[in-house]
């Protein structure tokens, strides 16, 4: 007799990523000759400093050996003088006891929403979201209720309504900022009230602030209001951090968690420790990111400012009004279609203008709310911009030529 095995109900039903859910289709669409251009996707064409490949490449160290669980005391050292001094305003200084090195922002998110949740509990997301969110709960067992944001609002976040969810089973709030796929970026008047929301009900506050120096039409050097800068807040808030866009480093994996929360923090160690170690060349390259010039950001940051500008009129231009970003480098569009995953298939699939075609991210799977996001897509913004004008009349035709066929 054969005994039949199976997967878990969790692992049966994990969420599949929309930001990577066309992967097969686009790679197959290379190998077949076209050109495919990548917007789905987060991934940052920008040099990386120079300093961080240089720590690759003179690590000569006779053994690759682990690095304590929380970090390199150094680097933990570094990141809360010569980094988070710049972000915590008129409150007391981040210390190397406040973090938590990850391997990149994704598992200080897990780590995270695993020490201020129980199964059964519930955590409190603005959608659309970050697909993760829904990732690591599920995970956890957690599940993750929406307050929904709309594009003829810009996507801003309303605190009232972010109070009105709140129910018995809410233990946390996790909100991005600046936001991804949204761009919205929170004041400090609205992490101030938000804070206070949390204190009245109880309940922690993760801050995703990953895009933290990706802010437009500011002056040079204006970072994104930070959660540890607020008052109030120091034993609610747990900060998510990365050096994977902020120097276009996605591949180091590096980030941290931060918190002034003494019991958090010891979580979020004991987590770290069934890992064993983060990547210890990686905290390397991180340390030596952190003496990166500002004249680096400001040029980034004009740069992405320039390209956002462009695919925004671009997509004016074909009759798509999308809000123009104010963080990070993306834009979420509704499209003239009733079946965006479908839409997104065929174009990498079926269509190509000239030999080349776009891949985007359908929206959907950034929505809680069943339905929600189903004529939305998801464009990052991290292609020279002559790029983003072709993308965008790859789209128009893509569009038009799929309105045809029936």
């Amino acid at each position: 007799m054969t005994t039949t095995i199976s997967p878990s109900s969790r692992g049966f039903n994990a969420p599949t990523s929309p930001i990577r859910a066309l992967e097969a289709a686009s790679r197959a669409a290379v190998e077949s000759g076209k050109t495919v251009h990548f917007m789905n996707i987060g991934q940052p064409d920008i040099a990386t400093p120079r300093g961080m490949i240089d720590a690759y490449r003179n690590y000569d160290e006779k053994v690759l050996a682990y690095s304590p669980s929380d970090g390199y005391p150094a680097y933990r050292e570094a990141l809360a003088s010569d980094y988070y001094g710049k972000v915590v305003g008129t409150l007391a200084p981040i210390t190397a006891e406040d973090i938590v090195v990850t391997v990149g922002g994704s598992e200080a998110l897990l780590f995270a929403i695993a020490a201020v949740t129980d199964p059964g509990d519930e955590i409190l997301v603005c959608e659309p979201y970050y697909t993760n969110y829904a990732g690591y709960t599920h995970l956890l067992g957690v599940t993750a209720a929406a307050v929904t944001t709309h594009v003829q609002d810009g996507y801003q976040i309303d605190p009232a309504m972010i109070e009105a969810a709140i129910t018995e089973k809410t233990r946390a709030i996790v909100l991005p900022t600046p936001g991804n796929p949204t761009g919205v970026v929170l004041s400090f008047e609205d992490l101030r009230r938000i804070t206070e929301i949390c204190t009245r009900h109880g309940l922690f506050f993760i801050c995703d602030e990953v895009y933290r120096e990706f802010v437009y039409d500011q002056p040079a050097g204006t970072l994104a209001p930070s959660m540890l800068a607020v008052p109030g807040a120091e034993d609610i808030a747990i900060v998510i951090d990365s050096v994977s866009k902020r120097y276009s480093a996605c591949g180091a994996r590096v980030g941290c968690l931060v918190t002034r929360n003494k019991d958090v923090r010891r979580a979020a160690l004991h987590f770290a420790q069934a890992r064993l170690s983060p990547a210890t060349v990686d905290q390397l390259a991180g340390m030596a990111a952190l003496s990166t010039p500002p004249d680096y950001f400001a040029e980034v940051i004009e740069t992405y400012r320039e390209r956002r500008d462009v695919l925004v009129a671009g997509l004016e231009s074909i009759g798509i009004s999308v809000p123009a970003p104010e963080g990070a480098f993306y834009i979420a569009a509704p499209l003239p279609v009733e079946d965006a995953a479908d839409f997104c298939s065929w174009l990498v699939s079926d269509f190509e203008l000239d030999g080349e075609t776009l891949c985007m991210a359908p929206l959907g799977g950034f929505y809680t709310t069943e339905g929600l996001g189903r004529n939305e897509v998801r464009m990052a913004y991290v292609l020279d911009k002559d790029v983003i004008t072709r993308c965008v009349a790859i789209l128009e035709a893509g569009l038009k030529a799929y309105s045809e066929k029936g």
